[in-house]
């Protein structure tokens, strides 16, 4: 049977900072929905950018998120993060600035997109929306490939 470990706070973090997406797990008309994500991370606030949606719909809907990131170097070594909180829309001009820096600043290719309208497949006009996660659980694992066994 394989190890596998609990990750410390400094791991999780690490983690977090290090991979920059992960799944998003919402409810979308009664029912989980679970789609990528990128996030941002900044100290300890998480930070989600989107377009107005589906997605937004259900999450000013149902503000009760689980965010899972992993990394993944084979199934005897990888770590996962699982963040549960509730996600809040950023709707103060400064704090929607400071986040967009923070956006442009970690993935300089959203930059161009961030910097036009966005048209989507029927003409429609779409709007940036962004969130931030206010964790109220967060837990990792680990493995190293070690077993007990």
């Amino acid at each position: 049977m394989l190890d596998i470990d609990e990750m410390s706070s400094k791991e999780i973090h690490e983690l977090l900072h290090q991979v920059g997406y992960g799944h998003l797990g919402c409810v979308h008309e009664g029912k989980p929905y679970v789609m990528p994500m990128y996030y941002y991370l900044e100290e300890e606030d998480i930070y989600l950018f989107t377009t107005v949606g589906m997605k937004t719909h259900d999450i000013d809907a149902n503000p009760e998120i689980c965010l899972q990131v992993e990394e993944i170097h084979g199934p005897l070594h990888w770590r996962s993060v699982i963040v549960n909180g509730r996600a809040s829309r950023l709707t103060e001009h400064s704090d929607i600035d400071r986040a967009m820096h923070l956006i442009k600043e970690r993935n300089t290719t959203l930059s161009p997109a961030i910097n036009r309208t966005w048209i989507d497949a029927e003409g429609r006009s779409e709007k940036i929306a962004i969130y931030r996660i206010h964790e109220s659980e967060i837990s990792g694992r680990t493995t190293d490939g070690v077993s007990s066994q």
